[in-house]
């Protein structure tokens, strides 16, 4: 008894077209030169401050590193932050978030009522 493959034949059209993971196929987009040197640079400075802030330690440098490595694997998202935004992520994980305010007044248990 002979042994049939169950592949089927695909159209050479759609076989030479990159497909979505919806099966649909994709339209590659294309990028001006100027904007590939943006992305590059972008990347470039997001890989380095990341290797940067590798040693700091703090619960800020945390959350700062983990939007860095979101922003580097959603690359080829339509929605790219603004310049100024770009700026405020690589430098956060440097920054040292604002103390918070102290709420008592006088003393353990905060005043209130005691006493």
């Amino acid at each position: 008894m002979a042994i049939r493959s169950k592949l089927t034949e695909r159209d050479s059209d759609a076989a030479s077209q990159p497909t979505s993971a919806s099966g649909e196929n994709a339209a590659r987009t294309e990028h001006s030169e100027e904007e590939r040197a943006t992305r590059k640079e972008r990347v470039q400075k997001a890989k380095d401050a990341l290797k940067r802030s590798a040693e700091l330690k703090g619960e800020h440098v945390v959350s700062a590193r983990q939007a860095l490595k979101a922003y580097l694997q959603k690359l080829n998202d339509p929605r790219q932050p603004s310049d100024e935004q770009f700026e405020a992520l690589i430098d956060a994980p440097f920054r040292q978030p604002p103390k918070r305010k102290e709420r008592g007044f006088g003393g353990p248990g905060g005043g209130f009522g005691r006493g």
